[in-house]
C-alpha cells in the first residue's frame, strides 16, 4: 500500500514535468514516419526496433541515474518517515520506469493502429516488439538506479558509468564481437559467441526481433550462432528467458544496496 501511494505521487509529479509525454510523442512520430515510408510491414516494424533498440537504453539508465540523484531529498524526507525500504525502493523504480514503459507503448502502438499496421501486420510480432521495448525500459532503468545508488556521493561518476555502459553494450560490443570472430576464426568458437550474445541485453533483444522476422542476413554472427544452435521459436524463448534475468539482476542488486544505503 505505501508502494502505491508513493507510485501516486511519483507518476503525479512526472505528468506536471509534462516530459513523459514529449517522450511519448518522440516515439509516436518516430513510429509514423518508419510506418508511412516502411509501408506497415515487416520493415517498418524492423526500423522501430531499431531505434527503439538505441534509444529506449539511453533514456532508461541515464534517467534512471539521474531521477535517483534529483530525489535524493525528497527521498531522504521519506525514510524519516515509517517507511519499510523496500516498498520504498519499489515506488521509487515503479514511480519512474512504469511510464516511461508505457510511453513508449501507447507512444507506438497509436500509429499502428490508426494506420491499420495492427491489422495488416502479425499481432505477435507487434506484441513482441512493444514487449521487448517495456522489458529493456524496466531494465536499463534498474541498471540506472544501481550505478546511481554505487556512486551516489559522485554523480559525475555515477552518470559517467551509466554512459559508458550504454555506449559499449549499444555500440561497441557487436565490434569487438567482429574482432574475436576475425581473430579466432580459425577455431570452434560457436559456443564462446553464443555465451557473448547472453551477455549483453540489447543483443539478446535484437536477436529476438531478427529470429522473429526470420532475416537471416541481418542476423550477424551472434544471431546465426543462436538461430543455428536453438532455431527461430526456441531461440526467441531462450533469448527472451536471460531478458527477463537480465532484468531481475539489476534489480536485485539495485534494492539490496538501497537497504544498506547510509542516506
Amino acid at each position: 500500500m505505501k508502494s502505491l501511494t508513493i507510485l501516486k505521487y511519483q507518476w503525479k509529479d512526472l505528468l506536471r514535468g509534462k516530459w513523459i509525454v514529449g517522450y511519448g510523442l518522440i516515439y509516436l512520430l518516430i513510429a509514423d514516419a518508419m510506418i508511412r515510408f516502411g509501408n506497415a510491414g515487416p520493415k517498418a516494424m524492423l526500423s522501430i526496433s531499431n531505434i527503439m533498440l538505441l534509444l529506449i537504453p539511453l533514456v532508461g539508465i541515464i534517467y534512471g541515474a539521474l531521477y535517483l540523484y534529483q530525489t535524493r531529498e525528497f527521498t531522504e524526507l521519506l525514510l524519516a518517515q515509517p517507511i519499510d525500504r523496500p516498498s520504498l525502493f519499489w515506488g521509487l523504480f515503479g514511480g519512474l520506469a512504469v511510464p516511461l514503459a508505457v510511453a513508449f507503448a501507447v507512444g507506438t502502438a497509436i500509429p499502428m493502429i490508426y494506420t491499420g499496421m495492427i491489422i495488416t501486420a502479425s499481432t505477435q510480432s507487434i506484441l513482441l516488439i512493444l514487449l521487448l521495448g517495456i522489458v529493456l525500459t524496466l531494465l536499463f532503468t534498474g541498471l540506472g538506479f544501481w550505478f546511481a545508488l554505487k556512486f551516489f556521493e559522485d554523480r559525475v561518476k555515477g552518470l559517467g558509468f551509466a554512459l559508458v555502459s550504454w555506449l559499449f553494450l549499444a555500440v561497441l560490443y557487436d565490434g569487438l564481437v567482429l574482432l574475436a570472430v576475425f581473430a579466432f576464426g580459425d577455431y570452434p568458437i560457436e559456443k564462446p559467441m553464443l555465451a557473448l550474445a547472453l551477455a549483453n541485453p540489447i543483443d539478446l533483444a535484437r536477436i529476438t526481433v531478427l529470429l522473429e522476422f526470420d532475416i537471416s542476413a541481418l542476423m550477424g554472427y551472434t544471431g546465426a550462432v543462436f538461430n543455428r544452435f536453438f532455431g527461430s521459436l526456441m531461440g526467441i524463448s531462450v533469448a527472451f528467458s536471460c531478458l527477463m534475468l537480465w532484468l531481475g539482476i539489476p534489480l536485485w542488486r539495485s534494492q539490496r544496496q538501497f537497504d544498506k544505503k547510509d542516506f
